[in-house]
Parts: C-alpha cells; sequence; structure tokens
C-alpha cells in the first residue's frame, strides 16, 4: 500500500509532516510528497490533512485481474462487517464470490496460526522481553527508528501473512491470494495483492456487483468464521484471561510514542517487561481508513454482533504445516545531516528570551535539533516554526517602520504618528510642528557622482536629523530626498530654529564630505498645527513652506503663512 499526496487538493500546509510519526513526508518548495522508502503506513496522516488530499492506494489492478481469472482466494479481514454496514457480512463474502474469487477467508485461520505460535512462545519462562509483531507499522517503526528494539520483537509472522502462507498450502503453492484490509501491508510479500475496502468495493463495482443486492444468507457453505485459541490480531486468549493488565508479565502498551519509553526501559535501565502488547492504534478498527475515531465503539458493536460462537476444538485442518516465523532484519542508515546545516535552521529558529532553545513541539518534534535535522533532510520547512514564524513577522513589521537606507521611520510610520499627533493636540490643545526638508542638487549629486555618493549624503543627512531632535519628536524619510521633522510640544518660532539647526549641518555635510560649495544644501519648510484650523492639513502647510524656501533661492528654511 502507497500513501500519495494530490498536488490539485494540497495547499501544503504540512499538517501532515506535523503529525508523521516518520518523518517520511518530504517538503521542497511548494511541493510536498511522501518517502516511500521512510513510510511506515501507519495512516495518521489521512485524517490529520484538512484538504483531504492524501489518498490509499493498494494492488487494485492486480486484484480485479486475479478476480477475473477465478483461482485467486481472498482474505476478508472481519473489519469488512464494519465498512460495508448495513450491508451484511454474508452479502459481502456473496458479492466476493460473484466477482470471481475461488474462496472467501475471513482473516481467522492466520489469527489461530499466529495465537497458538504465541502460546508455545510464551510457555518457555525465561523469555524476558516479548514485544508482539503482528502490527508492520510497529515493526517497521522499531526496525527504522528503534533497531535496539528488534532483537525483542517476537519472531512471529503477521495474522494475515500467516493465512496466506497457509492457503497456500491447501489449495497449492500457485494459488494467487488477494487480501481486503484496512493494514493492507500486513501480508507482506506472502500475499499476491492487496486492496483497501474502498477498492475493493470499486473491484466489485467493475465486475458488475453491488453488495447490497446480494442474498442475506451465504450463497455457499462459508469457510471457517469461529475461533479457538485467538482473539482478533492473533493473541491467545487465555493469556488475555489470565493475566491482568497491571501484571508485569503482561503490558498492554497504545500509540507509537510508547516505543521510545520502551527503548529505555529496556535497553538503558535493563528492565524485562514482559510481553508488550502494542499497537498504533487502539486496532484496526481504529485504523483511519475505517472512518472517524469518534465512531470507534460503533464499529466494535458491529463487528462484535456478527462473531460467531468459539469453536470447541481447533479449526485449522491437520496435516497442513506451515512456518509462522518472521525474520526482522535491521535499518541501516549512516547518512546524517551537516552539523554546519543544521546550525544554520537553529540560527534562523533563533533562542527563547531566556537564551534557550524553545522547544515547544508546536512543529511535531520534540525539540528545535530534531526540527533543525528533518529540515535539512527535507522532511519538513521553517513555514511549520511558529517561533521562527513569529520572528519573521516581527522582523517584517521592524522592516516596515523602518527605512532601510537612512533608519529613519518609514513613511507608513510618519503618517500614523501625524494621525496621532493630531488627535492629541485636538484633545488637549498642545501644539506641535513639521519641518518639511528637501535636499537642493540631489539629483546632481547622483548624476556627477554616482548613487552610492548619493546614498551616502542621504544616511549623513538622516544622522543629522536624528542628531537634532528629543527622543519624543519623531524624524521620517517622506521619499527620495525628502525627509519630514515632527517636532513635540514645539510652536513654529522653535520649530524655524531646529530648521535652522538641520539646514546648517546638511551644507555642512557637503563640506566635510569634499563636495563643492552650494551642490550639498536643503530646503526646509515649517508650519505649525493649530486645533481651530482642522480643515487644515499641517503637512501640506509644511510642503508649501519648503516651496516658499525654493523660490526665495533655497538653502534656507521658510515658515508657513
Amino acid at each position: 500500500m502507497d500513501f500519495r499526496i494530490d498536488p490539485d487538493k494540497c495547499v501544503t500546509c504540512l499538517a501532515c509532516v506535523r503529525v508523521c510519526p516518520a518523518d517520511a513526508v518530504a517538503v521542497q518548495e511548494q511541493r510536498v510528497s511522501i518517502v516511500d522508502d521512510a513510510c511506515t503506513r501507519c495512516g495518521i496522516c489521512l485524517p490529520a490533512c484538512p484538504h483531504d488530499a492524501i489518498t490509499a492506494h493498494g494492488d487494485q489492478t492486480r486484484a480485479l485481474a486475479l478476480a477475473i481469472g477465478g483461482d485467486a482466494v481472498l482474505i476478508l479481514s472481519v473489519e469488512s462487517a464494519a465498512y460495508f454496514y448495513p450491508s451484511t457480512p454474508e452479502q459481502v463474502v456473496n458479492a466476493c464470490y460473484a466477482a470471481g474469487y475461488r474462496a472467501v477467508h475471513r482473516g481467522v485461520l492466520g489469527d489461530e496460526l499466529v495465537a497458538e505460535q504465541y502460546r508455545e512462545l510464551l510457555a518457555d519462562d525465561g523469555w524476558g522481553t516479548i514485544i508482539r509483531s503482528t502490527c508492520p507499522v510497529i515493526v517497521e517503526t522499531v526496525r527504522m527508528q528503534y533497531p535496539e528494539l528488534v532483537p525483542f520483537l517476537a519472531p512471529v509472522a503477521t495474522p494475515i501473512a500467516a493465512e496466506a502462507r497457509y492457503l497456500k498450502a491447501m489449495y497449492g503453492g500457485d494459488t494467487p491470494v488477494v487480501y481486503a484490509g484496512v493494514c493492507v501491508t500486513e501480508g507482506g510479500p506472502d500475499v499476491d495483492a492487496a486492496v483497501t475496502f474502498a477498492e475493493l468495493e470499486v473491484v466489485l463495482g467493475k465486475r458488475g456487483v453491488r453488495v447490497e443486492e446480494q442474498p442475506l444468507y451465504f450463497s455457499r457453505i462459508p469457510e471457517e468464521r469461529r475461533r479457538f485459541w485467538s482473539t482478533a490480531g492473533g493473541l491467545p486468549l487465555d493469556l488475555l484471561m489470565e493475566e491482568r493488565h497491571s501484571s508485569r508479565r503482561f503490558r498492554k502498551v497504545r500509540g507509537l510514542g510508547q516505543l521510545e519509553a520502551i527503548a529505555r526501559a529496556v535497553g538503558v535501565d535493563k528492565i524485562d517487561l514482559g510481553f508488550v502488547d502494542i499497537l498504533p492504534c487502539e486496532g484496526c478498527l481504529d485504523h483511519p481508513l475505517l472512518g472517524p475515531r469518534d465512531e470507534l465503539f460503533r464499529r466494535r458493536e458491529i463487528v462484535g454482533a456478527t462473531e460467531p460462537p468459539r469453536a470447541s476444538r481447533s479449526v485449522l485442518a491437520e496435516g497442513v504445516a506451515i512456518s509462522v516465523g518472521a525474520v526482522f532484519p535491521m535499518h541501516r542508515n549512516g547518512h546524517r545531516p551537516a552539523a554546519e546545516e543544521v546550525d544554520e535552521i537553529l540560527e534562523q529558529i533563533g533562542l527563547a528570551p531566556n537564551g534557550r532553545p524553545w522547544d515547544c513541539g508546536a512543529c511535531g518534534y520534540a525539540t528545535c535539533q530534531q526540527f533543525a535535522v528533518a529540515a535539512v533532510q527535507g522532511r519538513t520547512t521553517l513555514k511549520s516554526c511558529p517561533p521562527h514564524l513569529n520572528r519573521e513577522a516581527a522582523l517584517a513589521h521592524q522592516a516596515a517602520a523602518v527605512d532601510a537606507l537612512t533608519g529613519l521611520a518609514s513613511f507608513r510610520v510618519l503618517r500614523d504618528r501625524l494621525a496621532t499627533e493630531v488627535a492629541r493636540a485636538r484633545r488637549t490643545g498642545e501644539r506641535f510642528a513639521v519641518l518639511f526638508m528637501d535636499l537642493d542638487n540631489f539629483k546632481q549629486v547622483n548624476d556627477k557622482f554616482g548613487h552610492e555618493a548619493g546614498n551616502a549624503v542621504l544616511k549623513s543627512c538622516a544622522q543629522e536629523c536624528g542628531q537634532h531632535i528629543r527622543t519624543t519628536d519623531l524624524a521620517g524619510r517622506y521619499g527620495g530626498d525628502e525627509f519630514v521633522l515632527v517636532l513635540v510640544g514645539t510652536g513654529q518660532d522653535g520649530a524655524h530654529g531646529v530648521g535652522e539647526k538641520v539646514r546648517a549641518a546638511v551644507e555642512a555635510i557637503g563640506v566635510r564630505l569634499g563636495y563643492p560649495a552650494g551642490l550639498v544644501t536643503a530646503s526646509i519648510g515649517v508650519a505649525e498645527y493649530r486645533p481651530d484650523r482642522e480643515d487644515e492639513d499641517v503637512l501640506v502647510a509644511a510642503d508649501r513652506a519648503l516651496y516658499r524656501a525654493k523660490a526665495a533661492g533655497r538653502n534656507q528654511v521658510a515658515t508657513g503663512e
């Protein structure tokens, strides 16, 4: 089974990245894909995607071809009763026969084979720690993330793999076996094709078969549906009955996150945990492919109602001998990202105010270090890091507030400050003044000496503007070679005096930088805001005064009318 992301539906929200326990989602710019070799097929990403962009795909084409051939045996997992409800299990089995499958089994034989193997394994008191290996998601996660736990995996195949071997022994080694269920990787290489229930429904439809139109009774004598040793999933019934969940010989654990604690207990603390019954969820009925989690108990009720009475003796045929053992090779991956690349990501994330890493977990990783490694490997991006996004937003806000060249306030900040001062003056009657300054021959500086020289003049002028005002005042770049100074609590006469100081300082800049006399000068217009003249724009008044200074010969300060 493969999980695929539909690029037409995916908006790169990275919800799948945050929940994937295997770091199997690759992010490249605006494209998200699933890394097949790293994916453990747990399915957690399916319900996490708010756009239904992730879909599961089995061997639908192969399963259809085998149904048409008429020689294939189908293993139909018991969860089909919940998926096809309100159609009955009898109708589903009849539909599979009508589609062309030679025989339809219910997965019970595999549970029985595995349960019997577990009973033999647990009969020895000296086994220490054994981890349940009937779930391929757990096995793959152990192999790829916790290789130190591989020796503790029970050397037992999954129930579907065991049943596939059993059926091939019964019907002949060349008999194709198809598996239909929710965890379609469970059969592994022992099955010839594996499909989800949704894909099985498509196969039936292409064969012209509708489940709801089938008889309510079995049209053929059904294959064995009763259990003797087992419970669903292949655990021995007597083990569950004899051992309390609080027992030191039996531990029921749910969730992939528990593997870290198990690895520490076994590898570091050297604790014998006994038999560890671990699954990524509450069993196959809790699998994301079957629907929302809040319907789990409804699904259990449906499947429980279809369970037949237990058999009084073993339901396995005598004389059919197969191996139910399994070997789990360790996953090798010596690739480690360069430390410099990881450090670069950590630098972009930044530290918390107390100087320590954020390690907030909002990105889906426990620590910033783990996130940085995943980012370098292309498994996530800084887009999913809230501290980085906050930092970028703060920098963007700062960039919008400060002119990049001069370091003075930007036009946006200048405009907002003027509106604030006008409102305050109307409320309190306190006056303020505005200076509008323009460099007289700035275009000539650029044309004759280059734009870098012009930028140096602008920076020097901005520095002088800042040095001649108080901390309560504001100096901003209006645009180009124009500057505006807002002087709080200052009248026209006081503002004129500040304007003269700034004008003289700008003229001195030209001399200091070695420009010809009179090339670097400034004309300044001064206007005082008067609350009694509400219709007058103080910035427009200062601009008019500036033009009067220009008309009077430049390099001077003029006041409003």
